[in-house]
């Protein structure tokens, strides 16, 4: 998992090992886009975390800044994150919306977030697997690559006692379909603040820079730490 950081200051840092940021997959098609159109869109899937909630400001929710570390980093590119974040939604409710979601943007990549409000409402783990094998199968068929993300340890989820199951879950999901699994979010107590959301935002783009960013755009080496 990526690491909070705590200096002297007591101020945090973002920063992650470079084995955590590789998503384990060549997002193909999201490189072909940003090499030959010039473009790169994004659709967030997830509940409230996705959302937002908990950011002072829309424009620190995590999918606000991705985007704008994929604009900073790619001039030139056009790049689209849409929020699909709705508060409250657990698995079953994200995949009944995924079609119509992910339908029409035309989107080479989706982040997908979920587990956490399966957890709190504590879903048998095989229905949860379920609902995660049918949102991928979903999603995979109307084009994009899929990246998988954590669920929120937010205290009502570290409290549970099975909480890390509903993780082994999704990383069991993930290898089955050859995806890769974010491990972004972790128990900090800070991660749906205006910090945790931008540090969210600009690790996963660095993991999205490092494979799809052409090198003759800034004339440097592909994203690194």
């Amino acid at each position: 998992m990526a690491v909070w950081s705590f200096g002297a200051s007591a101020n945090p840092e973002c920063r992650a090992t470079r084995a955590l940021l590789d998503l384990g997959q060549p997002l193909e098609q999201a490189r072909k886009a940003v090499a030959e159109k010039k473009e790169l869109t994004i659709v967030a899937m997830g509940s409230s975390s996705t959302q937002g909630y908990g950011a002072s400001n829309p424009a620190f929710s995590y999918p606000a800044q991705l985007k704008l570390h994929l604009q900073e980093a790619m001039p030139g590119i056009a790049v689209n994150v849409i929020n699909k974040g709705i508060g409250g939604q657990d698995a079953e409710e994200e995949v009944l919306r995924m079609k119509a979601d992910v339908t029409g943007h035309k989107a080479q990549i989706v982040v997908w977030q979920v587990g956490t409000n399966s957890a709190i409402r504590r879903d048998a783990l095989t229905k949860f697997a379920a609902k995660v094998r049918a949102g991928i199968d979903i999603g995979r068929a109307l084009g994009p690559e899929f990246v998988l993300m954590n669920l929120q340890y937010v205290p009502a989820v570290v409290a549970l006692p099975d909480e890390e199951e509903y993780a082994r879950v999704m990383a069991e999901v993930a290898k089955e379909n050859g995806m890769p699994y974010a491990q972004f979010v972790f128990n900090d107590g800070l991660h749906l603040n205006d910090f945790g959301q931008k540090c969210i935002g600009k690790l996963l783009s660095r993991s999205i820079l490092e494979l799809v960013r052409p090198k003759q755009l800034t004339g440097e080496p592909k994203a690194g730490n």
